[in-house]
């Protein structure tokens, strides 16, 4: 179990340092997932976090990139930091750091929880 998370991991640093974060989701996104922002109330479902997304991309005008680094998996269960830098058609330039914590399940996402610095 712990290669296959590792292994999706690595094709989502891939797809996410591209920018290609509708790929990620659509491929690696459980139909039931839940996903938490912070303290957020969570999106449930994977086209409520795909239409999320789609909202958001739309008022990025740059991508400055996204790593993703220090993974640690145990069980089903994973970790990484992840710095994600981007900016908005307003002309803020934002960069967020972040732990994610995520639950994996057949290969899929079924539960991520973003913490913020």
């Amino acid at each position: 179990m712990e290669n296959q998370i590792e292994s999706a991991l690595l094709d989502l640093k891939g797809l996410l340092g591209k920018g290609q974060f509708l790929e990620a989701m659509d491929t690696y996104l459980a139909d039931d997932v839940i996903l938490q922002e912070a303290n957020n109330e969570p999106k449930v479902g994977k086209q409520t976090a795909i239409q999320a997304e789609k909202e958001l991309l739309a008022t990025v005008t740059h991508f400055g990139g996204y790593e993703m680094k220090n993974i640690a998996i145990k069980g089903n269960i994973s970790y990484y930091e992840a710095v994600m830098e981007f900016t908005t058609n307003d002309g803020v330039s934002h960069r967020f750091e972040q732990v994610n914590r995520t639950i994996w399940k057949d290969g899929k996402i079924i539960n991520e929880r973003y913490f913020h610095a």
